[in-house]
């Protein structure tokens, strides 16, 4: 358990006796000699927790806690406090203030019960905030997470990195599970009590995003009615994972290259360094080293986040794993709607593996869903989309190229029932508009 705290107390030999026991536990202690040093450590860091002397020289702890209430998210404080001044010790904790304890400290066992319970109480508040905003409904067995001869190297990587503190790159096309394998890096990792927070940088507004990232001050852009974390705050002690990381706008990149650099950042309108005690885990579905020569991602950035790179294969590639996954996806929705099935048809499965996955693992499941609803006794070819029947390719043709003719023609399909508007066919295909008009270009389509 980690946790930075901020000490105040003006007696140098009380004080170094309770910063001892603190740091012998692995807590950071910062240091304060009095209530206005307190002051300004507080304005310009962020602490887990403030434990002061109630009553110093010049400005004491219970002015110091009473001025921290106006902030918007305002530290827990312990007070430590002299008998004499127990009354009003009990009455900061009315206003808010943790608890107290009496000087001299006779038991410092106390004293750490009481810090363990406040810093593990504001990591699983943080991690409740974090579940909150993810749509994740759990993580499938690891053996289907696993599934493929493709995905034996891919295993063997994530138990390498989970244990390190380092940054890893997630590569791999859109629905092979980049943010399933961030989770396990996670979950396996010495952060996993801690919550694990997705953001997807391509489903943002750009004017918005650097909010999304760091949080922003009451009054820092018109709508910000009160301050809010931002996901780098919620994400402390825990994993911060950045989907579509190449869809970052070049601005933001170069502010989220110095939360890397140097660990602290500023709320949007704010002036407090927030240490960043985070790691990140990126994904991209882009060639982020093309993206560098065109200048579109920053190089300094691109060699941050690729300490540790992860390439997951395309499903076209883990043929192997499709009848696992297919029953799978059969048993886990055939319990959602209260449907018993007896399985897959032959025909049915061999079209399903001979079919190219584009949209990968994601497809499959979308796939598997609409057949449970419609199946009758067994899924048959009947029941699997048009798609994947007449788009089924031969092993001996390239699946490189049947993959881009499937894409082209979904992307044809999707403008024609838009109109022609480019946001709702992204929105449909599931990707970002840029990487909507990337495809265009790449397939030709811009001028049609």
């Amino acid at each position: 358990m980690t946790g930075r705290i901020l000490l105040i107390e003006d007696d140098e030999t009380f004080r170094s006796f309770v910063q001892t026991i603190l740091e012998d536990e692995g807590y950071e202690v910062v240091l304060a000699c009095d209530g206005r040093e307190g002051a300004r450590r507080l304005a310009k860091e962020s602490f887990d927790l403030v434990i002061s002397d109630l009553k110093m020289p010049g400005k004491g702890g219970l002015e110091l806690f009473r001025e921290t209430r106006q902030d918007p998210s305002p530290p827990q404080f312990i007070f430590l406090t002299a008998y004499g001044t127990v009354d009003e010790a009990v009455a900061a904790m009315k206003e808010g203030a943790v608890d107290f304890l009496t000087k001299p400290l006779v038991a410092p066992e106390a004293l750490l019960t009481l810090v363990t319970r406040v810093i593990e109480s504001q990591w699983r508040t943080r991690e409740l905030l974090s579940l909150k905003e993810s749509e994740s409904a759990g993580l499938p067995p690891e053996e289907l997470v696993f599934a493929g001869q493709a995905m034996a190297k891919v295993r063997q990587l994530v138990l390498d990195v989970a244990g390190t503190t380092a940054n890893v790159l997630i590569y791999g096309e859109s629905g092979t599970g980049k943010e399933l394998i961030a989770r396990i890096i996670h979950l396996l990792s010495q952060r996993s009590k801690a919550g694990f927070v997705p953001l997807n940088c391509a489903a943002i507004p750009e004017n918005l995003l650097e909010s999304e990232l760091f949080g922003h001050e009451k009054g820092a852009f018109t709508g910000a009615i009160q301050a809010r974390q931002g996901k780098f705050e919620l994400a402390r002690g825990g994993t911060i994972f950045l989907d579509e990381i190449g869809e970052m706008p070049l601005a933001l990149q170069a502010k989220l290259l110095r939360v890397l650099q140097e660990r602290v950042f500023e709320r949007v309108g704010g002036s407090k360094e927030i240490r960043a005690e985070v790691r990140v885990i990126a994904a991209t579905n882009r060639n982020l080293q093309v993206e560098v020569a065109e200048r579109r991602f920053r190089e300094d950035l691109y060699y941050r986040l690729n300490v540790f790179p992860l390439h997951l294969p395309p499903l076209r590639e883990r043929v192997d794993a499709i009848p696992l996954l297919v029953d799978y996806f059969l048993d886990r929705f055939g319990r959602q709607i209260g449907k018993k099935l007896k399985g897959v048809e032959a025909e049915a499965l061999t079209a399903l593996k001979g079919y190219a996955w584009p949209g990968n693992v994601r497809e499959l499941q979308n796939a598997m869903e609409r057949a449970v609803i419609l199946a009758q006794g067994m899924v048959r070819c009947a029941n699997l989309p048009e798609a994947i029947l007449n788009r089924s390719v031969p092993e001996s043709r390239d699946s490189r190229e049947a993959l881009k003719d499937v894409e082209r023609e979904l992307i044809v399909k999707a403008l024609e029932r838009q109109r022609g508007n480019r946001r709702l066919a992204a929105e449909e295909l599931g990707i970002s508009k840029r990487a909507l008009q990337y495809k265009l270009k790449e397939y030709g389509l811009l001028d049609d």
